[in-house]
């Protein structure tokens, strides 16, 4: 029930305390002509509501949340402390640079950190998430190619396993994209690769490992070949949680990164944010970065900023408190940290797959990284029973379900990733329930296609939904209640 259902005419509620200033309102022309449409609702009424709605939602703190490409790792609060501090919380982007010293530090320390755990040179913390950082470093290339007169290169080479936000960065930042197909182990296929680069190819977006879960035993000669083309290697840094302090992205031959900050680093995520997508690169596309760094001088910090910068992709410096929990996670685990927390995903990640893989048939049959991909298509062919209907039967069980359908490459795929942060005794558990709906798909396949049937509302028109959302209340005497 939403809180304007509870409404109730004359109820009211005092949260905020009498005003001690005199009340200035806006120009008449710019005051509303009709009342706000609030809920009138008592304290008592309004915390129950709250709650209510808590105990409904499923979140990491809750259980596993195995969502493949998201890396929903479990956020410590340590994190959630230090993004608290007085210090950071309560002061303005358009403070003098000398009172915020201890921000600019915090700026220009995970920079550092960033820099040397992914191999590139300079980083902003400007994009406020993944997608947005893609759009960066596009626009970076794109500014690159142009400052050099070199105005054919106009292709983005994107691979066929790729994240579905890849393409429609790039068209956004005015490419034309082609695709590369997927070779037999699950890589990128080089020679349809050579067949593809030309004097017209501005560069290569690829995450290694990929969407797949599988590290590109290639990616040196990828990246070559792009090199070798006059193209610039850009590394989506979405499953940088497998390999963070094993090896770089710098050092495969890329040349400019985002990194999550709400997925490998350990801030909140999901939720519609705070995301955070900074943005990395190697020295020769450094003039380009947007916004302003933070550099040291002299025993103090300063904003710098690109001499030929593609401007402002956001206001300000980023989402600034996201920057601070993931430098307090960088400094809790310090080097070895980060290389155990990588280790241990693809670990845990390798234990489930193993433990699964024979009774829904791996997309690749090989060890994987942090995540892996299987297959319903067999089990849907003999009972009907979809990779859907699996994923919607693990919320019976009190687990959020993987990602489903993606990549596109792989027909019923279930994509899984535990991340590092989840026991053996939890992964045990979601093992068996995958094999105990295995077993249930032959023999009540009707019950399996019909859930969830024990949460508080039952299977949605997720088309409907997305073809016709309905994204605000409202009353009219016309229509009551929409």
């Amino acid at each position: 029930m939403l809180v304007f259902e509870k409404s109730r005419e004359g109820r009211e509620i005092s949260l905020l305390p009498t005003c001690d200033v005199p009340e200035v309102l806006p120009s008449p022309q710019f005051q509303r002509k009709i009342p706000l449409q609030l809920p009138e609702i008592s304290e008592n009424d309004l915390n129950r509501h709250y709650s209510e709605l808590g105990e409904k939602a499923y979140g990491v703190n809750h259980g596993a949340y195995p969502l493949g490409s998201c890396t929903m790792k479990y956020n410590p609060k340590i994190n959630e402390e230090m993004g608290g501090l007085i210090g950071f919380t309560e002061v303005h982007p358009l403070q003098s640079q000398d009172t915020v010293q201890g921000c600019l530090e915090v700026l220009n320390m995970l920079e550092i950190y960033l820099s040397e755990i992914t191999g590139m040179t300079h980083f902003t913390m400007q994009p406020a998430a993944g997608a947005q950082g893609e759009l960066t470093g596009l626009l970076m290339i794109r500014a690159y190619h142009q400052k050099r007169g070199d105005k054919n290169r106009t292709k983005i080479i994107i691979p066929d396993s790729a994240h579905g936000t890849n393409p429609a960065s790039a068209t956004m930042a005015g490419f034309e994209t082609i695709t590369v197909p997927s070779n037999k182990d699950g890589g990128v296929d080089v020679e349809k690769l050579k067949e593809v680069v030309g004097s017209d190819t501005a560069g290569l977006m690829l995450t290694n490992p990929n969407t797949l879960g599988l590290f590109d035993k290639n990616i040196l000669e990828i990246t070559n070949i792009i090199h070798d083309c006059g193209g610039i290697n850009y590394y989506d840094g979405a499953n940088l949680n497998a390999v963070m302090g094993i090896t770089r992205p710098g050092d495969m031959g890329f040349d400019v990164i985002h990194v999550n900050l709400h997925k490998t680093f350990s801030t909140p995520h999901g939720g519609g944010g705070p995301g955070s997508g900074p943005v990395g690169c190697k020295e020769f596309l450094g003039e380009f970065l947007p916004s302003v760094r933070s550099e040291e001088k002299d025993g103090k910090f300063r904003f710098i900023k690109a001499k030929n910068s593609i401007g402002e992709m956001k206001s300000f410096y980023g989402n600034f408190l996201v920057v601070v929990r993931a430098l307090a996670y960088l400094m809790t685990l310090g080097k070895e940290g980060i290389l155990q927390a990588s280790e241990n995903a693809v670990i845990n990640a390798n234990y489930m797959f193993y433990k699964l893989k024979d009774l829904y048939p791996p997309a690749y049959d090989r060890t994987c990284m942090h995540e892996f991909v299987l297959s319903a298509e067999k089990l849907k062919k003999e009972t009907g029973v979809s990779a859907l209907d699996i994923a919607k039967a693990m919320i019976d069980k009190g687990i959020h379900p993987p990602t489903m359908y993606f990549p596109l490459i792989v027909h019923e795929a279930l994509m899984f990733e535990p991340t590092e942060t989840e026991s053996k005794e939890t992964m045990d558990n979601m093992v068996q329930i995958l094999r105990d709906l295995y077993e249930e798909a032959y023999t009540s396949p009707e019950i399996l296609c019909k859930a969830p049937i024990s949460t508080p509302v039952a299977r949605l028109n997720e088309v409907e939904a997305a073809r016709n959302p309905i994204l605000r209340y409202c009353r009219t005497k016309e229509l009551g209640d929409i």
